[in-house]
C-alpha cells in the first residue's frame, strides 16, 4: 500500500461538514483508508480573493490505487458533494481534493502533478502535512519541515 496525502478545503455551505462527508465517502472505497486527518484550519483565498474564506486541512491516506486512479477517485467524491468545474479557476467551491503527494513517486502527465504543483508555495497545505508527519519529503522538493520554514 502506499501512502499519499490529500488536501481538503471548502468555502461554501457547511464546509465542516461537507469536509467530513468527503473523508467518509473516500474511506468507503475498499481500496482506501483514510489513517489521520489534520486540524482544520480557516485560510484566505488564494487567486480570487473576493469569496468566502476556506476550510483546509490535509488527509493522510493508505491505498491500493495508482496516482491516477486515486485522483479519479476524489473527482468521484467532489462530484458527489456538488463540485462542478465550469465556473472562474480558483472561484468559490463546495469541496476541493487535491492529490498533493504519493509516496515516493513523481508524477507529470496531463491532468496530473504529483506532488502538487504549487505545494511548496501554499501554507495552507504545508502547515497540516506539517502537523502530520514533519519529516515528510516531498520528492523533488525536500522536508515538509523546511518548505514550511521557507514560505515563513
Amino acid at each position: 500500500m502506499a501512502r499519499a496525502y490529500v488536501g481538503l478545503g471548502a468555502n461554501l455551505g457547511d464546509r465542516e461538514a461537507t469536509i467530513r462527508r468527503a473523508l467518509e465517502l473516500l474511506g468507503r472505497d475498499a481500496h482506501v483508508r483514510v489513517v489521520a486527518t489534520s486540524t482544520l484550519r480557516e485560510t484566505d483565498p488564494v487567486g480570487v480573493v473576493d469569496q468566502p474564506r476556506f476550510l483546509n486541512g490535509v488527509a493522510a491516506v493508505e491505498t491500493r490505487l495508482r496516482p491516477r486512479e486515486l485522483l479519479e477517485r476524489l473527482l468521484d467524491v467532489e462530484r458527489a458533494l456538488g463540485r462542478t468545474r465550469d465556473g472562474r479557476r480558483w472561484g468559490p467551491r463546495t469541496i476541493d481534493l487535491d492529490l498533493l503527494v504519493y509516496g515516493d513517486e513523481t508524477v507529470d502527465e496531463p491532468g496530473l502533478r504529483v506532488p502538487h504543483l504549487r505545494l511548496g508555495e501554499r501554507r495552507f497545505v504545508l502547515e497540516p502535512l506539517a502537523e502530520l508527519d514533519p519529516e515528510l519529503v516531498v520528492p523533488g522538493a525536500g522536508r515538509v519541515d523546511a518548505l514550511l520554514a521557507s514560505v515563513e
